[in-house]
């Protein structure tokens, strides 16, 4: 197959519906049981964080990121990240990780948590938080429970109970 010319862009409000119907084709329903799901009911995922991917202006990927607090500490959720299925293994992904990641860095952000597989985010520096160290809502594989320091050693002393980001979401109501 051909090289894909890929764009990734910030995301905007007029990418909602179609992002919200890429969710629905790749995760179906039963994503509003996820507990990542519990903490995007409260606050609203940063724009300036999250990213859409587009052959010409096709959309075939999008990240979103989410100010959360792990007890006292300010962080962001990654997620959902999310590619079209015939457009996987097509390094779409990664595309989008590399420039959520590296946007979140140059803004400041030092901590940045997922829920998710740790072979494949452990590609772009994600790891395993230590056992008990952080709670999310509802159940959750701690397994999955993932962490990435956007500066060293920014997890350091981090525990607690992760929820949304109340400040974040009071400043842009």
């Amino acid at each position: 197959m051909a090289e894909l010319s890929i764009t990734i862009l910030p995301e905007t409000a007029a990418d909602a519906q179609p992002i919200e119907r890429l969710h629905e084709r790749t995760f179906g329903p039963g994503r509003f049981a996820l507990s990542a799901y519990r903490l995007r009911d409260h606050v609203d995922h940063r724009l300036d964080l999250s990213f859409t991917a587009r052959i010409g202006t096709l959309l075939v990927g999008s990240v979103r990121q989410l100010p959360i607090c792990i007890g006292n500490t300010k962080a962001l959720m990654l997620g959902p990240l999310t590619v079209e299925p015939p457009f996987r293994s097509h390094g779409i992904g990664r595309k989008l990780l590399d420039r959520c990641l590296s946007e979140a860095k140059a803004k400041g952000q030092r901590l940045v948590m997922l829920v998710g597989d740790e072979p494949y985010y452990s590609r772009v520096g994600f790891k395993r938080v230590p056992r008990d160290s952080v709670v999310m809502p509802g159940p959750t594989d701690r397994a999955r429970i993932l962490v990435a320091e956007l500066e060293e050693g920014a997890f350091d002393g981090v525990s607690g109970r992760v929820r949304p980001d109340w400040d974040f979401a009071r400043a842009t109501a």
